[in-house]
């Protein structure tokens, strides 16, 4: 382990073996960092906050600050919980839960690029990419394998499905799809497929025919969005194909279209 002289660890603060700890960082009370992580200069992590094992917060991020919500109470104990292999460049900020006992959770592997910003209660996936800047809402979460490219807005409350891909400035306020990619032209409005994604992620050809035939069927179609996933459910039952009619179906805030 080794900790920079001029860095502040909290003695009830919990570090792994193999832990690097850079010059003026601040680690709180009640944390955990997980084994092989390094924490770089300036960069903060507040207390209730768990950074699993093979992390690396870069300089200035900010892991566990109190939720940007006027109805939090400040002795609140609510949790940020971070998985194993994530990276979280300059500027990233994570907000922990508003309520107590709640959790901000955030996957294995994911990568957060300069100044993107995740706020109280929001669940990553895996793998999950936020490129520089994207703004995330409060309960907003977001399924393995999505890239949300620069700038992208997500509305509090909203979904964004596995291997969705959000094209730079783009903004959500309704639930994105599995495997589909969202423009940047009009808000909530959809360009097609991430074919791309979905072969680097190994769906077979068969596979990826019967995704897009459920989107043809959900948002190309004559039918309505009930009829369209009844129609679907029933020729696509399982697999994931079916991701896509199940993620509509259990749409709060209604779904992005074509």
């Amino acid at each position: 382990m080794a900790i920079h002289p001029q860095a502040f660890v909290d003695p009830q603060a919990q570090l792994g073996t193999d832990v690097s700890v850079g010059a003026f960082v601040y680690i709180g009370a009640h944390t955990t960092i997980g084994d092989g992580s390094r924490i770089d200069p300036h960069a903060v992590i507040h207390p209730y906050t768990r950074v699993g094992a093979g992390c690396a917060v870069h300089a200035a991020a900010v892991l566990g600050d109190h939720p940007q919500d006027l109805a939090f109470d400040a002795e609140t104990v609510s949790y940020v919980e971070i998985g194993e292999g994530c990276v979280f460049r300059e500027g990233v900020t994570v907000h922990r839960g508003t309520k107590a006992d709640s959790v901000t959770r955030i996957g294995n592997r994911c990568f957060l690029m300069a100044n993107s910003h995740v706020a109280h209660n929001c669940q990553l996936g895996n793998e999950v990419i936020l490129a520089n800047g994207v703004l995330l809402g409060g309960y907003a979460e977001i399924g393995d394998r999505a890239f949300l490219s620069g700038n992208v807005v997500v509305h509090q409350f909203c979904r964004v499905g596995a291997l969705a891909m959000l094209s730079g400035l783009s903004a959500a306020s309704k639930d994105v799809p599995p495997y589909c990619i969202l423009e940047n032209s009009e808000s909530n409005r959809l360009a097609g497929l991430n074919v791309v994604g979905m072969r680097r992620a190994g769906l077979t050809p068969d596979q990826r025919a019967e995704v897009k035939r459920v989107f043809q069927l959900l948002f190309r179609s004559e039918m309505n969005v009930r009829e369209a996933i009844e129609a679907a459910a029933q020729q696509f039952p399982e697999g994931p194909a079916a991701a896509i009619w199940q993620f509509a179906q259990a749409s709060k805030r209604g779904v992005c279209t074509m």
